[in-house]
């Protein structure tokens, strides 16, 4: 038996001067990420349904600020998995492969990206407003 040398990283391991790509390690980190995302905008979705289909019955902590909290944590979670996929498939297909391109569900993602953060906007403005009315009205 010959003696090899082993370099283990986080996404990738070289054994005698070849690398091979850990891809069950980045897609597994990928895919965890989107589905916290999706967990996260899910319940950002309810909580702002609820927000404006009842009063809330919280007083120190109301649903449009809830919901602006976790569509911020949903943007959050996209934006790490898509910086954990752009940056292990760039380094990797960008030695291996000359002409390749990102595909729609890559854009897709941008996207949604965008949409979850200015919908965290949105309730926070919601919030903002729903304070506003609600100091001004007498009890």
């Amino acid at each position: 038996m010959t003696e090899c040398f082993l370099a283990e990283g986080t996404w990738e391991w070289a054994l005698e001067d070849e690398y091979e790509f850990a891809r069950q390690t980045y897609w597994n980190a990928t895919r965890a990420f989107m589905i916290l995302s999706a967990l996260c905008a899910t319940s950002g979705i309810i909580l702002g349904i609820l927000a404006f289909a009842q009063q809330p019955t919280f007083t120190r902590l109301s649903r449009p600020f809830s919901a602006g909290i976790m569509f911020f944590a949903s943007t959050l979670f996209i934006l790490l998995a898509l910086a954990i996929y752009t940056g292990v498939t760039v380094s990797f297909l960008g030695r291996r492969f000359g002409d390749w391109r990102f595909s729609w569900s890559y854009i897709l993602s941008w996207v949604a990206l965008l949409m979850t953060f200015f919908a965290g906007i949105f309730y926070m403005c919601a919030y903002r407003m729903h304070e506003c009315q609600r100091l001004s009205t007498p009890r």
